[in-house]
């Protein structure tokens, strides 16, 4: 406990899954809070759980004009920033030959263009010493089918990791990845399966994972937290795979 104390820290995509788990530790270990979102019920329902302390901010992920915007709320709210985890992203599965532009382009305005401005427009408001943590995925490293576009957000996610990092260790902001594997969250829900043909994605999805099951958003949470504290200040454009081995196959 109180690992981040007194740090404060925006968690994109806060109001569900990972990140809203991931919110939930970082209020236990001390820091003080800013989560994003889209969804109005998502926004109340984590407001609600979350407390009035948080600053829950509605906010469009994808938007490159919406980054500016966020960066001065939280400059006039919190002042400086200490943490910053990008776990805002969405996972669209389909085979190569149905995607069309609409689509891809929205895959990757959600989990990469608005990440990388986000990021820029928070430059001025960063600590030093600070912390960034990308929330990739092991889809970046394995060749699994219909993950096409999805993967290539990660992957260039976890490039910018590396990259970011050389450029802004001397300002003594570091730069990290997560890349979990499958987890239990509602993500899945999303990708608009019938309850039969989700059932079947995830046995077939289990049976690629070693470790035998899905991860939870906790596990996940736990190593963002890790990252995010200083007790990894001598961690720099590094990656922690938390997918149960399916990495490894």
């Amino acid at each position: 406990m109180n690992r981040l104390q007194g740090k404060r820290a925006l968690i994109t995509g806060g109001t569900t899954g990972i990140g809203l788990e991931t919110a939930r530790r970082f209020l236990q270990e001390g820091a003080r809070l800013a989560i994003t979102g889209r969804d109005p019920a998502t926004l109340e329902a984590a407001r609600k759980e979350l407390g009035g302390e948080v600053l829950v901010i509605p906010s469009d992920a994808a938007s490159v004009s919406a980054q500016p915007r966020l960066a001065a709320t939280l400059k006039e709210s919190l002042g400086a920033l200490d943490i910053l985890f990008v776990n805002a992203g969405i996972a669209d599965l389909r085979p190569v030959e149905r995607w069309d532009q609409p689509a891809f382009d929205r895959t990757f305005a959600i989990n990469f263009k608005g990440p990388f401005f986000l990021v820029q427009s928070l430059l001025p408001i960063f600590a030093n010493p600070a912390s960034i943590v990308l929330n990739g995925s092991v889809n970046a490293h394995i060749g699994m089918p219909n993950s096409s576009v999805y993967a290539a957000t990660k992957a260039a996610l976890l490039s910018l990791t590396r990259t970011l990092s050389g450029e802004l260790i001397s300002r003594g902001i570091r730069v990290n990845a997560v890349s979990p594997g499958p987890i239990a969250t509602p993500l899945y829900g999303k990708l608009g399966l019938t309850e039969a043909e989700l059932k079947k994605v995830s046995g077939d999805i289990q049976a690629q994972v070693p470790a035998g099951r899905f991860g939870s958003a906790g596990e996940v949470a736990d190593a963002v937290v890790y990252l995010a504290s200083d007790e990894s200040a001598f961690m720099v454009g590094g990656e922690l795979m938390l997918d149960g081995g399916m990495g490894t196959l």
